[in-house]
């Protein structure tokens, strides 16, 4: 599968599309401020204990209490909790844990209120990004993410990925790394660890070590709340979860993010440098490679297929819901065949979809009813081998006798919504409009002032695609009469990002003339 990664980066915001065989299927934003992403790691404090809930809230420097449930805690809580206070005192002087001596266990079916008390200082990770009224979910069992490994300090078991289903390569790994990992500390050896050599996971584990003793550097003498390690950023991120032999593009817009991440890919992967490279073209990223285009054919609440089969997607709180129908186009026949074919096509847009729009949570889809079990399970298979690529953890069940198919998909963060409505651009949606378009009049009436003031001046006139189109078609165009009367030739420029009513005008060195 041919993958691509486009990043448009501006000063507050970096956008990442992932395309896979030119079909945009991810699409992530980040703005440059943000204080909270998945894999964060704080030192917080337990606000209250909430034994209804067997929770806890726990104050780490957001403006809403994150949510720390029971089940999240971790066998190796009382651990965790020891080593943290003895930090913070200074009665541990090393973040190794040879001669730190592990609690027992916490029990599955205990209590929150059992093990956690008010003003105890906590060390946390974030699960779950904040969503709608809901602040960030915590997690007591740390995690340090690598491109191969992760390290899970206190825990002293290795773990090798289900997708390595060769046995003999899993022993080889856990062999491996059970005998060059750091005393109680488990390491979880990812998908990508697979077939590489012990010089490099070594490698990787002293710099996952590395950040565990940054961990234990920050802890002494801090005062909660505080971060104390910081996830890379999303686009590195990307890179280090999902970079393989099939991402042959990464296509940069702004050079200081290129150099970054060539530098990164310098690390964790020499040998594919040679996939980055920086876009110097004058036109956005996303309109070059065809993203802005598929954003705004692939959101809103209707999503239709070349073929006609089209899908309404609605969302509310509890769940997402996902109404399948053939449409006008679809070609008459056995009513059997053709609900399956529709189906198949839709299920697979579907997959799309929940990928592009990051939708989490509880999914129904209702797809156009089969009679026949032996199209059924078909449908079902086919869901489940067109949802294959997607990260996020989900289950997906067979058919329901009303023939429903439910869906529950990993929610870590809002899901992605995009306004694909356009606003009227003469009224402004206000349903009332101008007879005439009355910029055209401003353009000559400032045009007319700059030729007369600085008559030797290059021209170049910047606006709408519209108010471009107007200017020039036809003969005589209206250019081509303001060029009769004043005698000096006006270049234009299309601008889809300027409201019809705007427009700018620059001289020869492309600096802006401005009249006010």
């Amino acid at each position: 599968m041919d993958k691509e990664l486009i990043i448009s980066s501006t000063p507050s915001e970096v956008e990442v599309a992932i395309l896979e065989n030119k079909k945009l299927v991810e699409l992530h934003k980040q703005k440059t401020n943000d204080n909270f992403s998945v894999g964060d790691i704080f030192l917080g404090y337990i606000k209250k204990t909430m034994p209804g809930l067997n929770a806890a809230f726990v104050e780490i420097g957001h403006e809403k209490d994150a949510f720390l449930h029971y089940t999240d805690l971790g066998p190796q809580l009382k651990s965790l909790l020891k080593y943290t206070k003895q930090s913070i005192n200074g009665n541990h002087n090393s973040h190794l844990l040879d001669n730190f001596k592990l609690e027992k266990d916490i029990v599955k079916s205990g209590k929150i209120d059992q093990v956690l008390e008010k003003r105890d200082p906590v060390l946390v990770q974030i699960l779950k990004e904040p969503i709608s009224t809901k602040g960030p979910r915590l997690s007591c069992e740390i995690t340090i993410p690598g491109r191969f490994l992760v390290l899970t300090p206190f825990n002293d078991v290795v773990a090798v990925s289900k997708k390595i289903t060769d046995q003999e390569e899993r022993v080889r790994l856990k062999n491996l790394i059970d005998s060059i990992r750091p005393k109680k500390m488990g390491v979880i050896v990812r998908t990508a660890g697979r077939g590489k050599k012990v010089a490099d996971l070594h490698q990787e584990l002293s710099s996952l070590e590395t950040k565990w003793k940054q961990i234990f550097s920050e802890l002494k003498s801090s005062k909660p709340p505080v971060k104390l390690l910081s996830e890379i950023d999303k686009t590195s991120t990307i890179l280090r979860d999902m970079l393989n032999s099939s991402f042959n593009k990464v296509i940069i817009s702004d050079e200081s993010l290129y150099k970054d991440i060539r530098a990164y890919m310098q690390k964790i992967a020499p040998d594919r440098v040679k996939i980055v490279s920086q876009y110097t073209g004058r036109r956005h990223i996303f309109d070059t490679f065809p993203v802005n285009r598929q954003i705004k054919a692939s959101f809103g609440k209707t999503s239709t297929l070349r073929s006609g089969v089209y899908l309404v997607i609605e969302s509310t709180e509890a769940m997402h819901v996902i109404d399948v129908n053939s449409g006008p186009k679809m070609i008459k026949k056995n009513q059997e065949d053709a609900s399956i074919q529709v189906n198949l096509e839709a299920a697979q847009e579907i997959a799309r979809q929940l990928r592009l729009r990051d939708i989490g949570g509880l999914i129904i889809i209702d797809f156009i009813d089969m009679r026949n079990n032996e199209n059924k399970t078909k449908l079902y298979k086919a869901m489940k081998g067109f949802m294959e690529h997607d990260r996020a953890q989900h289950t997906i069940l067979p058919l329901s006798k009303f023939g429903l198919m439910q869906i529950t998909r990993q929610r870590v963060k809002p899901a992605t919504k995009i306004n694909t409505d356009v606003t009227c651009p003469v009224c402004d949606g206000t349903g009332k409009s101008t007879p005439s378009i009355l910029v055209i009049d401003q353009i000559e009436n400032d045009l007319d002032f700059i030729i007369k003031n600085q008559p030797s001046t290059k021209l170049i006139l910047e606006a709408h695609p519209f108010v471009i189109s107007h200017l020039t078609k036809g003969l005589p165009s209206l250019r081509m009469k303001w060029w009769r009367k004043h005698g000096k030739w006006l270049k234009t420029k299309v601008n889809e990002n300027l409201h019809l009513k705007e427009f700018k005008f620059y001289d020869g060195q492309n600096d802006e003339i401005r009249l006010n």
